[in-house]
């Protein structure tokens, strides 16, 4: 858990050097940037976002997974919804192979 919190700390404070160098920040207002613009508000302590970036780096593959896996049980149980998106797919990728 220790080296998770320290790498997290790190990529935050890359991502805070990195913010501090762009030319455009609108090009770069991530939800990581809006959390540490917030703390440079006192909106937010250190913590706080080193916190809040853990937690979305946690729970993401979870959802990510549950939502797959009820998308892929919808598909299937519609027909016609999976023979649009096959003929959605071949519109822009064509007849060629897709990678398996």
């Amino acid at each position: 858990s220790k080296d998770l919190k320290g790498a997290m700390e790190t990529l935050i404070e890359q991502k805070r050097q990195q913010l501090s160098t762009v030319e455009k920040l609108d090009e770069h207002m991530d939800f990581a940037s809006q959390l540490i613009f917030a703390q440079n508000r006192g909106d937010l302590t250190a913590e706080n976002v080193n916190q809040c970036v853990l937690e979305m780096m946690i729970a993401a593959p979870d959802t990510l997974s549950v939502t797959l896996f009820f998308m892929l049980i919808l598909i299937a149980e519609h027909p016609a919804v999976e023979e649009e998106m096959m003929r959605e797919i071949e519109t822009v990728v064509g007849k060629q192979e897709l990678a398996k």
